[in-house]
């Protein structure tokens, strides 16, 4: 039964992220039952991205063409840089058009635990970036125990080129309520207040 497509299908589906066994075997049958051209479409999907997007030589993110469509962009500022931990993180930050500097994914996040360190995320990268007109680097990762980390290793490194270095606010979401949030986080938004 190795040999079964439908269960090789099932165990593909099921490594990737998010995507237990369950939810693999329903995409699998859902693949199988639907149109021959959409499975045929999404399986010609898979092989460009393998075969066409590579790291951009600029900002590291995920690009078919170097530099990438961010690095190109004449109207975005030269001045600021945002440093994310992954491509997904820019496209959430860009999504929302507020910042129109350019960006730096650093590939991932410090954590000793899992044996990942400095040379294992892309801040070398950043730091031969860092030349005039570059005047500010922010620091988007998120505020986790890995993300922490990473943010001040990242502003160490950084500090003595002369260059500013920030960090991205944290506290309560718009909406929230303030009854439903953790201390940590009332703490965060204390400190991190804003001028009115």
């Amino acid at each position: 039964m190795a040999g079964d497509p439908i269960r090789r299908l099932v165990q593909e589906l099921s490594r990737l992220p998010g995507i237990g066994e369950k939810t693999a075997t329903r995409l699998a049958f859902h693949l199988v039952r639907g149109q021959r051209q959409n499975t045929l479409d999404l399986a010609q999907a898979l092989v460009d991205v393998t075969d066409k997007i590579r790291l951009c030589s600029v900002c590291m993110n995920m690009t078919e063409a170097d530099p990438c469509s961010l690095c190109s962009d004449s109207q975005r500022e030269n001045e600021v840089i945002c440093v994310v931990a992954t491509p997904s993180d820019l496209i959430a930050i860009d999504r929302g058009g507020h910042f129109r500097g350019r960006y730096h994914v650093l590939h991932g996040l410090l954590s000793p635990l899992e044996g990942i360190g400095p040379d294992d995320i892309r801040v070398a990268e950043l730091i031969r970036r860092l030349a005039p007109p570059v005047r500010e680097v922010i620091i988007a990762t998120s505020p986790n125990v890995d993300g922490e980390a990473t943010a001040m290793y990242v502003a160490r490194a950084i500090k003595p080129l002369g260059v500013k270095v920030s960090r991205i606010a944290t506290g309560l979401p718009v909406g929230g309520e303030l009854e439903y949030s953790d201390q940590a986080t009332i703490a965060r938004a204390l400190a991190g207040r804003a001028t009115m």
